[in-house]
């Protein structure tokens, strides 16, 4: 595959669940022990060359014939933990979501119809023999859902301004930029319980509820002491250097549940607000070609 730049940029954030080696049964637990050993192992970059790598024949491969045994890693307080890549399964679940994402006659053209049909067939096939699986990374466009901030605080951010300018093509002549959040599970698990008893009290039913149901299911799925990510990806290219910088979503988000907590709804919609205008401005970018 020809490489166009040193970097490539989907505008896309991630959720990861690192959960650690006691968590997998053998012989998976053994796979991963020996791959957290390898100096080699490939980035989130080198996930994603392999994706757009099997768009490009004819026809496309949507979903990889083979699950991927690759994972990211990291040593948690001494103890190694990893977030399997899940490749094929993610694959399937997105193409799914893709109705929802792209006009029809842009996604026949893209993803010919007979592609996705074998595509879906392949995994009702496969989940009914893997009724619980479930991935360990979930995946955003254009856009960092606001019920992922509320599993993850202010103090936990993490920014790296990299030495090219978000934005514009100069981003990706130096080192990316980057923006993420990192909490332990308990306390994900905790400010999701939180987070639903104050918009429970405040409002009936909203996607901001209905989002943050799904994703506490989701995270009781995993290992009491995994580790919680929460990365901005590629979004990093989308917002200047500025505006990234200055971006505290996720206290916005807790500052707008504690007012609610306090029955101040003014202090509420101010903080909705700014999060409202910074990511409509994002969402904008998706069309603005």
């Amino acid at each position: 595959m020809p490489k166009v730049s040193s970097v490539v940029v989907p505008y896309a954030a991630y959720l990861r669940v690192y959960e650690p080696l006691a968590a997998f049964p053998e012989p998976e637990r053994g796979h991963w022990a020996r791959y957290a050993r390898r100096p080699d192992r490939p980035s989130y970059q080198d996930e994603l060359r392999r994706s757009l790598a099997d768009l490009l024949p004819t026809p496309p491969v949507p979903v990889p014939v083979h699950e991927s045994r690759d994972a990211f890693v990291l040593d948690v307080d001494g103890v190694v933990c990893v977030c399997p890549w899940r490749t094929r399964l993610r694959g399937w679940q997105a193409l799914g979501e893709l109705a929802e994402e792209l006009p029809a006659v842009v996604l026949d053209a893209v993803l010919p119809p007979v592609v996705r049909r074998q595509a879906a067939q392949d995994y009702e096939r496969w989940i009914t023999d893997n009724p619980d699986a479930r991935p360990w990374i979930r995946t955003a466009t254009w856009q960092v859902p606001l019920n992922w901030f509320v599993l993850v605080s202010d103090d936990e951010r993490e920014y790296v301004k990299g030495s090219g300018a978000p934005g514009d093509a100069g981003g990706l002549g130096g080192e990316a930029p980057l923006l993420r959040y990192r909490t332990p599970m308990v306390q994900a698990r905790r400010r999701v319980a939180r987070g639903l008893r104050a918009l429970r009290d405040a409002i009936d039913e909203g996607p901001l509820i209905d989002g943050l149901v799904d994703v506490g299911r989701w995270l009781e799925e995993f290992h009491p002491r995994s580790l919680v990510e929460l990365d901005y990806g590629g979004l990093v290219h989308v917002l200047p250097a500025g505006e990234l910088e200055g971006d505290h979503s996720a206290a916005d988000v807790a500052a707008g549940i504690e007012a609610l907590r306090h029955g101040d709804g003014a202090a509420a919609g101010e903080a909705y607000g700014r999060l409202v205008e910074r990511w409509r401005a994002v969402r904008d970018r998706r069309s603005a070609n």
